[in-house]
C-alpha cells in the first residue's frame, strides 16, 4: 500500500484549513485516512503550522511520500532536514550527537529569520498606516484652506454687495421734504 502524507481540507468557503494527516494513495482528497499528525492554516500571519515532529519522521523513514504541499511544509518546520540527518548518521558520516547539534544550530537559525520577517512586516505595516495618516492630514488641510478661500471669496462679494446697496439708497437727512415751510 503506498501511503502518502497530505492536505485533508476543512473549515468553510474562503476559510480553509487543513489537518496533514498519512492516507492511503487511492484513498479520496477528504476520505479515509490513516492517522493525523498534525493542522495547517494558512489564513493567519504567518501561517500556523502544528505538526508532530516525531509521527512526521517516523513516517517519512517508513516511506510515506509527502505531496508537493505537504513537503514544502515539512522542510519549513524542518522535517526533512532531520530526516536528511538522520541518513547522514546511519551512513556513518557523523555522530547522532553532531546531527542533534546541526539540527537545533538550524532551528535557531529559523525561528531568528520567521521572527526578524514577523517584525519587519509589522513595521512595514505601521509605517504603511503612517504615510496613509500623513496624506490624510494634508489632504485636509488642502480641503480647509480651499473652503477657507471659498469663504473669503463669498464674504467680499457680500460686503460688496452691501456696499453697493448702501451707496444708491440716499440717506434720511439728504431727502428732500415736500412739506412746504412756514412762512414767516
Amino acid at each position: 500500500m503506498a501511503t502518502r502524507m497530505r492536505l485533508q481540507r476543512f473549515g468553510k468557503k474562503g476559510q480553509a484549513f487543513y489537518h496533514i494527516v498519512i492516507a492511503d494513495g487511492r484513498a479520496p482528497r477528504d476520505g479515509k485516512f490513516i492517522e493525523k499528525i498534525g493542522s495547517y492554516n494558512p489564513l493567519t500571519i504567518p501561517a500556523t503550522i502544528d505538526i508532530d515532529m516525531d509521527k512526521a519522521l517516523e513516517w517519512l523513514q517508513k516511506g510515506a511520500s509527502p505531496t508537493e504541499t505537504a513537503k514544502a511544509i515539512l522542510s519549513y518546520k524542518g522535517v526533512l532536514y532531520k530526516n536528511h540527518l538522520l541518513k547522514g548518521v546511519a551512513k556513518g558520516a557523523m555522530t547522532k550527537e553532531a546531527a542533534e547539534a546541526k539540527f537545533e544550530q538550524w532551528l535557531t537559525e529559523k525561528q531568528v529569520k520567521i521572527s526578524s520577517t514577523i517584525n519587519q512586516k509589522a513595521q512595514e505595516s505601521k509605517s504603511e498606516i503612517k504615510k496613509r495618516l500623513e496624506v490624510e492630514v494634508k489632504i485636509n488641510e488642502d480641503r480647509e484652506q480651499a473652503l477657507a478661500a471659498k469663504r473669503a471669496k463669498s464674504l467680499a462679494k457680500e460686503e460688496k454687495a452691501e456696499a453697493e446697496v448702501e451707496e444708491n439708497v440716499p440717506e434720511p437727512e439728504q431727502q428732500v421734504s415736500e412739506e412746504p415751510k412756514p412762512e414767516a
